[in-house]
C-alpha cells in the first residue's frame, strides 16, 4: 500500500515551504521516523521525517520548488493493507540543521495570521497565496504590478522573498532609471542596467548567508511599516543585583542552570502588560489587533552572529522560577539549533540584553508584527544621589538603561513613556527577600 507523504504544518502562519535537499531517492528503503527531506520556511530550516516505515517509491517534486502546506510531496509503499494503512498526516519537521541555515532574524521573522487557502487575482489563471496580497496591499503594489512580476515559486508562483524584493528594488531605484516605453512597441518599462559595482583598495567581498539577507529584509520592512520613537528610563536595580548575588550559587547548585537577569526582567515587563493591555497588539490596517495571550520574545545570539528570537508562550502564567527556567531552555536549544518553529512564532512582545555585549542602551528595531521592543543595558555602577526623610546624600547603586522602541501609529509618547516607567518601577521596587 502506497502512503503519502505530505508537506507538515511547520507554524500557524507558515503557509508553504521549500524543498532544499532530498536525503532518499526513489527506491531508498526508509524507516519510521527517518528524515526523507530538508525544507526551508519563511521562520526555520528543518527535515522532515517520514510517519510509516516502507521504500520512496515516488518524489513529487523537485529540490528547489515552493510546495503548499498539506500538499502529497512523495508516496512511500509501506506493505501494509489500506484497511491498517496510518494516516498520511506528516509528523511536524524536526530542526537539525546548521545554524547558518536557520532562517528567523530577531528576530524570527513573524507575519500577521492569514489563512491557509489560496485567493486568485482578477478571477485569473495566477494564484497569490494571503501573505503575498497582504504585502502587496500594505506595500500599495497594484494588481497589474503583481501580475508582472516574475515568480520563482512552484509553477512560478510570487513567493514573499519575491515580493520583498520588489519592494526593496521598487524603493531604492532612482527616478531616471525608469523610461516609459513608447505605447505601439511593448508595455513593460523599459529598465536600464546599472554598470557593474567595483570597489577599490583592499577589500573582502563576502555573500551575506541566508538568515542574515533575511535579517536585513526584516529590519528593512520594519523601519518602512512603523515609525520608530524610542523613550529611555534609567533603573536603580541595586535590590536586584544584590539578591541575585545571594541566590545564584544556590539556585546552581540546586537547579544545575545559571541564574541570569534576563527573567527578572521578562517578570517586570509582563507586570507592566497587565497594566498597560495595548502595548501588547498589532495593526492590521487600521485595526488595532489586541492580543490576550502575553507571549514574550527573547532576542538570543547564535554562534554565527545572528539572531534569533525564541517566544516564552503564556509568560503571565509562569512564576519567576518557571520563567527562569524557559528563558535557560529556550536559550540552550537556540545554540543547539534545536528549536522548532512553534517556538520562534507568536511573540507579542520582545526584549533584547544589549547589557550582555557592554552596551549601556540601544535603539532595537520593532519586531514586526509587534508594536514595541525594549532594550536592557548593561548595570553600571553610579553615584546618585538617594533622597531620604533626613536629607540627601550621594550612594553607590547599580544603575540601569531601558529603552522601549515603539510604532508611533499606535503607540503614542505618553503610552510609551508611561509603559517603560511602569517597568522601571517594578524593577526597582524588586523584593530583596523573596525566595526562588
Amino acid at each position: 500500500m502506497a502512503a503519502e507523504l505530505v508537506m507538515p504544518k511547520l507554524g500557524e502562519s507558515i503557509m508553504e515551504a521549500k524543498i532544499l535537499r532530498w536525503l532518499k531517492k526513489e527506491g531508498d528503503a526508509i524507516a519510521l521516523d527517518e528524515a526523507v527531506l530538508e525544507i526551508a520556511t519563511d521562520k526555520v530550516d528543518s527535515e522532515v521525517p517520514s510517519p510509516f516505515a516502507g521504500t520512496l517509491t515516488k518524489i513529487m517534486f523537485a529540490e528547489g520548488e515552493t510546495i503548499e502546506i498539506g500538499k502529497v510531496i512523495a508516496l512511500i509503499e509501506t506493505g501494509v493493507s489500506s484497511a491498517t494503512t496510518p494516516t498520511h498526516t506528516a509528523p511536524a519537521a524536526a530542526v537539525n540543521t546548521p545554524v547558518e541555515a536557520l532562517k528567523s532574524p530577531i528576530a524570527a521573522i513573524q507575519e500577521p495570521h492569514v489563512q491557509s487557502t489560496e485567493t486568485s487575482a482578477n478571477n485569473g489563471a495566477r494564484f497569490y497565496s494571503p501573505l503575498v496580497l497582504n504585502i502587496a496591499k500594505e506595500e500599495k503594489i497594484s494588481m497589474s504590478e503583481l501580475e508582472n512580476l516574475k515568480g520563482t515559486g512552484a509553477e512560478g508562483r510570487v513567493t514573499k522573498q519575491d515580493i520583498l524584493g520588489y519592494v526593496s528594488a521598487r524603493a531604492n531605484a532612482p527616478v531616471a532609471s525608469v523610461v516609459a516605453p513608447a505605447p505601439a512597441v511593448t508595455n513593460e518599462p523599459v529598465v536600464k542596467t546599472a554598470p557593474a559595482k567595483s570597489y577599490g583598495g583592499n577589500v573582502e567581498i563576502v555573500e551575506m548567508d541566508r538568515m542574515r539577507k533575511l535579517i536585513a529584509e526584516h529590519m528593512v520592512m520594519s523601519k518602512q511599516t512603523s515609525p520608530h520613537v524610542t523613550s529611555f528610563v534609567e533603573a536603580d536595580v541595586t535590590n536586584i543585583v544584590t539578591w541575585r548575588d545571594k541566590w545564584k550559587n544556590k539556585f546552581k547548585q540546586r537547579e544545575g542552570e545559571n541564574l541570569t537577569f534576563t527573567p527578572i526582567f521578562i517578570e517586570a515587563i509582563v507586570k507592566a502588560i497587565k497594566d498597560f493591555p495595548n502595548i501588547n497588539c498589532s495593526l492590521d490596517g487600521t485595526n488595532i489587533i489586541l492580543k490576550k495571550d502575553i507571549n514574550i520574545g527573547m532576542a538570543a545570539a547564535l554562534p554565527s552572529g545572528n539572531l534569533i528570537v525564541p517566544v516564552i508562550k503564556n509568560a503571565d502564567q509562569l512564576n519567576l522560577l518557571g520563567i527562569a527556567k524557559k528563558v535557560n531552555d529556550l536559550a540552550n536549544r537556540a545554540r543547539a539549533n534545536k528549536l522548532t518553529p512553534d517556538e520562534i512564532s507568536g511573540g507579542t512582545y520582545t526584549v533584547t540584553n544589549v547589557g550582555s555585549f557592554g552596551n549601556v542602551m540601544g535603539t532595537p528595531i520593532i519586531n514586526q508584527p509587534q508594536v514595541a521592543i525594549m532594550a536592557v543595558g548593561a548595570i553600571k555602577k553610579k553615584p546618585v544621589v538617594i533622597e531620604t526623610e533626613n536629607g540627601d546624600f550621594i550612594g553607590i547603586r547599580q544603575m540601569m538603561f531601558l529603552s522601549h522602541s515603539y510604532d508611533h501609529r499606535v503607540v503614542d509618547g505618553a503610552l510609551g513613556g508611561m509603559f517603560v516607567r511602569k517597568v522601571a518601577d517594578y524593577l526597582e521596587q524588586f523584593d530583596i527577600n523573596r525566595e526562588i
